[in-house]
């Protein structure tokens, strides 16, 4: 049981409430806090005093009054006009984990919500009615004000869910569920929209993607190291703990449990061969590195799901602040450096791959022992080559940028959005750069049997050999390909 607004989130918690393993709920504690902090906005609300958003237009029309018996058509306009997203949906998962994030910043009791909203909310989280939600449109502050009014129109009514493959109007699903629409008071509007929930959506899901392709690196690149016949003193202990950096600390451990009895990488003999080229040995300091930026967007991403992001924050009856809590530039900028920390795993799996088929230290040009009619292993570093670029260029930081809008009163914007859906594009490649960096390392390895690995990487051994048989003679391999990208999308590689 989660208890929204007071249990602490995380990644991990998030994940279990929208696969149905965990259950968010509002406890009596929390139901109070809500309801006080709705109280307060009605007090502000018949104030003669200009609160923003409150009895105020919004952006440049903060200066227009608005009076209480427009108030009502007010937050609902406000959803309506900023429903103008573009492009694609965004995957199912993605709008779930939005609405998790907007419950519990809702119920910390400083956004003015009512009670029934924030449950219909729950419902549809509880009920698996997920919005449809395009996936461009915003800029990253006030908040991810497009994706966030797509993804609350059906609270009004409006808008579109999903049916399994099939997007249907808001007003069939909510008859079938007899539910009615909602008619949002004060400061309802504002509370739904403002916020950072789209970016930290993406945060989530590429942290938990990349929490295991950061393993898996390791693993394809112990296995690279292996089928190359490489040195296993760059990963001592001793040589690492004077320059303690924690991913690097933390890879070269891992390193050495994957090479742990292994009869072939005793078998490195050859002493005019003193060191291994950098995407071989510095293993841990590359891979180390991206292990940092991962923990430091964890860090950031776990604060931010803590967090109350709307505005204006509700204080007391008498002060609501507009402030800029919905700026998304806390997370923008550590999603632009993670992007790169992903796209470098990317970067020297696909120098490690062209080590493979170099033709040197007892392994055959192309991986293939009847080169010339055969090209082996030739083309898929092209791919591999081709993946690479691709991120390279998404490593382009959006954070960097600004655009103002709203008639210049949001005259630095955070793009973050961008940030978020770009680091999940280059995670997205790095599955299939791994995937045949496995291809690779596992062809390899069968040139330097009879000698045997790690217990670990004997049984990834065998998994990988359970979808693709060694290559003798040319055949597609768009095949083996496919099929080693979705043991990697699926996470059937063993990496602990």
């Amino acid at each position: 049981m989660f208890t929204y607004g007071i249990d602490r989130l995380t990644a991990t918690t998030v994940m279990a409430i929208a696969n149905g393993s965990l259950k968010g709920v509002l406890s009596d504690y929390v139901i109070s806090k809500i309801n006080d902090s709705r109280r307060k906005v009605d007090v502000l609300a018949a104030s003669s005093k200009p609160i923003y958003g409150i009895n105020t237009g919004f952006g440049p029309l903060c200066d227009v009054k608005i009076s209480p018996d427009e108030t009502s058509l007010l937050q609902k306009n406000l959803l309506i006009t900023h429903a103008v997203g573009v492009g694609n949906p965004i995957a199912k998962e993605l709008s779930k984990i939005m609405m998790i994030c907007k419950v519990h910043a809702l119920s910390k009791g400083f956004s003015g919500i009512r009670l029934e909203v924030v449950e219909r909310i729950i419902y549809f989280i509880e009920n698996d009615l997920l919005p449809v939600v395009p996936e461009q449109g915003s800029v990253g502050a006030s908040g991810d004000l497009a994706p966030l009014a797509h993804l609350f129109l059906p609270l009004i009514g409006e808008g579109e869910f999903w049916e399994g493959d099939t997007m249907i109007p808001t007003k069939e699903v909510l008859e079938k569920h007899d539910l009615q629409p909602i008619q949002l008071a004060a400061k309802e509007g504002l509370a739904l929209i403002n916020g950072t929930q789209f970016i930290l959506a993406h945060a989530i899901t590429g942290l938990k993607k990349m929490e295991y392709l950061l393993d898996l690196a390791d693993v394809a690149g112990a296995m690279s190291l292996e089928g190359y016949q490489g040195s296993a003193s760059p990963f001592k202990e001793l040589l690492h703990s004077i320059r303690p950096f924690k991913g690097n600390l933390e890879v070269a451990k891992r390193m050495r449990m994957l090479f742990y009895k292994s009869k072939n990488i005793k078998s490195h003999k050859d002493c005019a061969r003193v060191q291994d080229p950098y995407s071989m040995r510095c293993i841990p300091q590359v891979h180390g590195a991206s292990r940092n930026a991962y923990y430091h967007l964890n860090e950031l991403a776990e604060i931010e799901m803590n967090s109350v992001t709307d505005n204006p924050i509700v204080l007391s009856e008498t002060e609501a602040i507009s402030g800029g809590n919905f700026h998304g530039q806390p997370l923008a900028m550590a999603l632009d450096y993670c992007s790169i920390a992903a796209s470098e795993l990317g970067n020297i799996s696909d120098r490690r791959c062209y080590l493979l088929i170099e033709g040197k230290y007892g392994l055959p040009r192309l991986l293939t022992a009847s080169g010339g009619l055969n090209s082996g292993f030739m083309i898929p570093q092209y791919t591999t080559a081709a993946l690479v670029t691709e991120n390279k260029s998404l490593c382009f930081p959006p954070s960097a940028d600004s655009i103002p809008t709203s008639l210049g009163q949001e005259d630095h914007v955070s793009m973050g959005s961008i940030s978020g859906r770009q680091f999940n594009q280059i995670l997205g490649n790095i599955e299939k750069i791994l995937a045949i960096e496995l291809m690779y390392a596992a062809q390899a390895m069968e040139f330097r049997r009879p000698n045997t690995f790690s217990d670990i990487i004997e049984k990834n051994f065998r998994i990988i050999r359970s979808k693709v048989a060694k290559l003798e003679e040319d055949r597609i391999l768009k095949e083996d390909i496919n099929a080693l990208i979705m043991l990697v999308k699926n996470q059937k590689i063993i990496v602990k």
